[in-house]
């Protein structure tokens, strides 16, 4: 019995139904199945049928002939790779053939809103890319793309190899284009200075008219084939009902060629051969450096996703299989060797490690690991083996997690950028009344000059650099944030930075690294100190209490029973038939002498067996390594600084004085520490840093929210900027990168609207030749973008 390729079921006799997948003949049982197959197979998806654990669904109707080649984008197991759940709805990150500028993006979003069921979309002009987040109960990912499709544009899931063939495919056509406009530009010229040296000598009219004649067949590829990403962009904005910066270029490359032909066929007038050449080139020759200047600038991104490894190291019944990365399931054991990457994110459930999670968190220093730890894919198992439970894969690991809230960050738009691409579309408009008023006025004055002085009008002022001023920034800015560890989640991120005066720090988790460790032990009676530990762990191992995280490595010691925990007081346990305790001195009750508490920045824990003490465990939550040097730096940036806690130690008045904070409010409830923050930012800007959990209403209430986020509370954090990792310097060094973004972006819009100010009167009183329009405007993007790229050259 022949079975199908895609869905097992049996292949009905007599029917012969085939797809080829990777060169072979593969049965199908139905055209359901057989189209879905094909579409997988054109949409360059037959990994699935490589790694898929189980049959694909029969397919048993048709879809209309102009979605099949998106339907394998619907499959729940393609989608896998691409597409993140959560709270019933889908987000998925899609690269677009085909963006020339802001207003492409604005087509897209458009024209996606209408869509019954898309719930959000946002475009980067940038990046080329867009993340859309729809309800599949009412919209299906094939529909969507194929409403991009449909207004002239090619968009399939990011996926980062294909993005990078596509992208060197695009570049291969775009250097043809320019290669075809520099080639005929030369040959052009040659005619053109024959033809100028015809105004002071005398030519024959026959040689004229064939010089005249070659310059039209050679400039026509350059019209017809290598000015056509002007052209399409002009169109669609058209389309949309919206002014495309394109517009005025197709317009002045159109009317000069048709202009000239006319002038070339009826022997008279001035033909414009050289300036349309020689414009389309520079005009190529500036959106080639543009281009290339937005893949280095989103590169980071893409490499994340090459981090993680291909294959991983299976365990099942104490066997060691090696197989796809894609293959694992949830709750699968993997075996990490020192020196191999993490395949999937998970707990380690044997051995003891250090992990190189630079990646990741910027940082390069290896983080000790032990059991019940979380690991993530992509990191670097650093010392000896280790044995890890997969808990996380595909779009739900922390790397999936990281690329998308940057996407996010990339995607938002702040509000001069908004701005800044409602003044270009205004400005497009603007231009072409200009460019017809200034067409009128030359007809009076010099009608032979009226032609070419419009065209250097519509050429000069494309606003090309002011749509690019802003995005370029933002991206390079969030993509040197990503290095660092540092992860935007909101908007207007790097417009609130540079304006915050007042930093509220909370104290656990953040100036302290949030996790207890044992200083000193000191023991009274039988027991030594080692088996105090052993004890105590064996105590702490039901509580999930911060303090209890000391004792986490600790081996435990057997024979502990009947234990119990008294919330803010201590624990309670049967060990070896005797009462045992741990915690406060009124707890364990054992006559102890009170003074041996005046350590302010300990934590005391008593240990008793039989109401006799045995021994006293002191244990401290540390300042941060870097902590000072931040408080430091940001006093040095004329920021004031406050710490706002929750706990009512002396602890906070010890940390405030280590750290030099002279305002410190201690014992606060979540309500109190949102009215102080709303108390300072009667005159201030405020910037709260917390845990991001537990301070949840603070961090909503503050001018700026900031968070040092584990991988595990990335997701449920609220605030706008996340640090990775444990260094605290970082936001200080996230202030200076924001002002630096934010003084660039002012240059760039600056330089832009500046080179259109200067342009517009020398360009109408024909001043600027049509060639030297098309350079000057190619100049005026390269100068934004180039000055953009500054930033990446920051060293963390």
């Amino acid at each position: 019995m022949t079975k199908c390729y895609h869905c097992s079921e049996p292949v009905p006799t007599g029917l012969d139904l085939h797809t080829t997948i990777d060169n072979i003949e593969q049965p199908m049982c139905c055209l359901g199945c057989q189209a879905v197959s094909q579409a997988i197979v054109d949409a360059n998806l037959i990994s699935y049928y490589k790694f898929r654990s189980e049959p694909g669904e029969k397919q048993t109707v048709l879809v209309p002939d102009q979605l099949q080649q998106f339907l394998a984008y619907d499959l729940a197991e393609v989608q896998k790779d691409f597409v993140h759940n959560s709270d019933s709805k889908q987000t998925t990150s899609l690269f677009i053939d085909g963006i020339t500028c802001a207003a492409c993006a604005w087509l897209i979003e458009h024209k996606l809103k209408t869509l019954s069921g898309v719930i959000s979309i946002q475009v980067n002009s940038t990046t080329q890319r867009a993340l859309v987040s729809w309800n599949e109960q009412t919209v299906k990912l094939s529909e969507i793309l194929n409403q991009i499709s449909a207004i002239g544009y090619q968009a399939a899931p990011y996926q980062v190899d294909e993005q990078e063939k596509l992208s060197k495919a695009n570049s291969k056509k775009f250097l043809l284009r320019l290669g075809l406009a520099g080639f005929a530009t030369m040959q052009v010229m040659m005619f053109a200075l024959a033809l100028y040296s015809g105004y002071f000598t005398d030519l024959e009219l026959e040689y004229r008219d064939y010089f005249r004649w070659v310059s039209l067949i050679f400039a026509a590829p350059v019209v017809f084939y290598s000015a056509q990403p002007f052209y399409f962009s002009a169109i669609r904005g058209l389309l949309s009902k919206s002014l495309n910066m394109d517009l005025s270029v197709s317009i002045a490359i159109a009317g000069a060629y048709i202009a000239s032909c006319i002038a070339t066929i009826n022997g008279d007038g001035e033909v414009y051969f050289e300036s349309v050449t020689m414009f389309t080139f520079f005009l190529l020759l500036g959106r080639y450096f543009e281009q290339a200047a937005k893949q280095k600038a989103s590169i980071n991104a893409s490499n994340l996703h090459k981090l993680v490894p291909l294959t991983a190291s299976i365990v099942t019944n104490n066997n060691v299989t090696q197989i796809a990365a894609k293959q694992l399931r949830i709750d699968d054991v993997i075996l990490v060797k020192p020196g191999e990457m993490i395949a999937a994110d998970g707990l380690i459930i044997d051995g003891n490690s250090s992990i190189n999670e630079a990646m990741l968190t910027g940082e390069h220093l290896p983080l000790p690991k032990g059991i019940n730890e979380q690991v993530y894919a992509g990191t670097i198992n650093v010392d000896q083996a280790i044995k890890i439970k997969v808990n996380a894969l595909g779009q739900d690991q922390l790397v999936a997690e990281i690329i998308r809230l940057q996407e996010v960050a990339t995607n938002a738009k702040p509000k001069i950028a908004i701005l800044a691409e409602r003044a270009a579309s205004y400005f497009t408009g603007v231009i072409l009344i200009i460019a017809a008023l200034t067409y009128v006025v030359w007809q009076f004055v010099s009608p032979e000059d009226a032609f070419w002085v419009t065209l250097s009008v519509l050429v000069a002022t494309c606003p090309c650099a002011l749509a690019l001023a802003t995005p370029t920034a933002i991206t390079c800015a969030t993509s040197l944030f990503t290095r660092m560890g540092i992860i935007t989640r909101k908007s207007g991120v790097f417009e609130k930075m540079p304006q915050i005066d007042h930093v509220v720090f909370d104290k656990t988790g953040t100036l302290t690294c949030g996790r207890f460790n044992i200083c000193d032990v000191q023991c009274y009676a039988d027991l030594t100190a080692d088996q105090v530990l052993s004890l105590a762990s064996a105590l702490e191992q039901a509580s999930s209490h911060p303090i209890a995280y000391a004792f986490k490595t600790i081996q435990p010691m057997g024979d502990v029973t009947n234990i119990h925990n008294h919330i803010g007081h201590g624990i309670a346990a049967t060990w070896r038939g005797k009462m045992v305790k741990l915690g406060k001195a009124e707890f364990v009750d054992c006559n102890i002498n009170q003074q041996q508490e005046n350590e302010q920045h300990m934590q005391i824990l008593y240990l008793c067996v039989e109401q006799k003490l045995q021994a006293k465990i002191c244990i401290e939550d540390s300042i941060r390594s870097d902590a000072q040097d931040t408080v430091h730096a940001l006093k040095n940036a004329n920021i004031d600084i406050s710490i706002a806690s929750g706990d009512s130690s002396n602890h906070v008045c010890y940390i405030a004085t280590k750290l030099n904070i002279n305002q410190l409010h201690s014992g606060l409830s979540p309500a109190e520490k949102l009215s102080y923050v709303q108390q300072l930012q009667q005159t201030k800007q405020v910037a709260m840093f917390g845990d991001g959990i537990n301070d949840a209403p603070v961090l909503a209430g503050s001018n700026l929210s900031v968070a040092m986020g584990s991988g595990s509370a990335l997701a449920k954090n609220s605030a706008d900027l996340i640090l990775l990792g444990d260094k605290l310097s970082r936001f200080s060094d996230a202030i200076s990168i924001a002002k630096k973004t934010d003084n660039i972006i002012k240059q760039n819009l600056f330089w832009a609207l500046g080179y259109n100010v200067l342009i517009i009167p020398l360009a109408v009183t024909g001043h600027v030749l049509p060639y030297i329009a098309a350079l000057g405007m190619s100049f005026s993007s390269i100068i934004v973008v180039s000055n953009s790229l500054r930033l990446l050259k920051i060293k963390p």
